[in-house]
């Protein structure tokens, strides 16, 4: 059975309803497939313009920083080499003045300040008074230009101070120069000493030598100042002079002592001390005295006496 059965007009009619059925189909599919691929093209366009603008910002941006992170470690590294770490070079001295009542040990107080240190003495002079007795010392002392505030500091304490200077010089430019007059001195000897070898007239030989001498002994020069700074800038020169208190000045001070009842008993007991000496001392004079007294006055005295009974008896008797 077939579709012009059903329609009536015959099989004509039956073709064009089919034809037209199909174009409908057919047009509603298109539509459709065309709605569709129209929407999803969008938005995949869209997104993939979106991925780009952001894609090229991003690497706007890395482009924009990577220069600048170069040029600010470029101007860093510019800066580092520009202007290098310079050592400073002082040549510290100081003279501390000490006063104690007994130099022989505020001495021992200031070798022990040294050696704590790590310094060394390096002159020293002291006097006597006819007794033995240290009277005035003087110390000169270096140590490291590290602990030089440090040792100065304790000096002043090891005794009464009296003065205490300090000065300090820098050096750095003058340690530099020096430096480099003496590389530049050793180049131009290593030069002359090549002429020297390639010479070959006695003229040549005997200029060159000259040449040779008076550089060698300018670069000598130059190591000798070099290693005087090199000296005075590692340790550093403290001199310390110490003297005996002065008896006017001790008496002085036990003057100026506070009064008090402590004061009082001491001075006291200092008096009692004193008369109880003096005594002993008079008691110890007088006692030979007393013991020839007893061995021939006693005897001495009893004889007399005996014979003044006698006398005193007999005259009543001959009455």
């Amino acid at each position: 059975m077939t579709l012009t059965q059903f329609l009536p007009g015959g099989r004509t009619a039956g073709l064009i309803v089919a034809l037209t059925m199909t174009a409908s189909l057919a047009a509603c599919s298109s539509s459709d497939s065309d709605e569709s691929s129209g929407a999803s093209g969008g938005t995949m366009s869209e997104q993939s313009a979106e991925d780009t603008d952001r894609s090229f910002g991003a690497q706007s941006e890395g482009d924009a920083a990577a220069p600048a992170d170069k040029a600010g470690s470029a101007s860093v590294t510019r800066t580092a080499l520009q202007t290098p770490a310079i050592e400073r070079h002082v040549i510290s001295t100081g003279t501390v003045s000490l006063v104690s009542e007994d130099v022989a040990e505020a001495r021992r107080d200031v070798q022990r300040i040294v050696d704590a240190q790590q310094g060394t003495v390096t002159q020293e002079n002291t006097e006597t008074d006819d007794e033995g007795v240290a009277t005035y010392s003087r110390l000169v002392i270096r140590v490291p230009s590290s602990s030089f505030a440090a040792t100065v500091l304790s000096l002043e304490k090891a005794a009464e101070l009296r003065t205490s200077q300090v000065s300090s010089e820098d050096v750095t430019t003058q340690v530099i120069d020096t430096d480099v007059r003496v590389r530049a001195q050793e180049g131009s000897l290593r030069r002359v000493e090549q002429l020297l070898a390639r010479a070959e007239s006695l003229r040549d030989i005997i200029w060159i030598e000259s040449q040779l001498t008076r550089r060698q002994a300018e670069l000598d020069s130059l190591k000798s100042q070099q290693a005087w700074l090199a000296d005075q800038t590692s340790d550093s020169t403290i001199t310390i002079d110490i003297e005996r208190k002065r008896e006017a000045e001790v008496k002085k001070e036990k003057k100026d002592e506070p009064a008090g009842f402590l004061v009082g008993l001491k001075g006291g007991m200092k008096a009692l001390g004193a008369f109880a000496s003096a005594m002993a001392t008079i008691v110890g004079a007088l006692l030979p005295f007393a013991i020839v007294l007893a061995v021939f006055g006693v005897p001495m005295w009893l004889l007399v006496r005996r014979t003044a009974r006698r006398r005193q008896t007999k005259q009543p008797a001959t009455s």
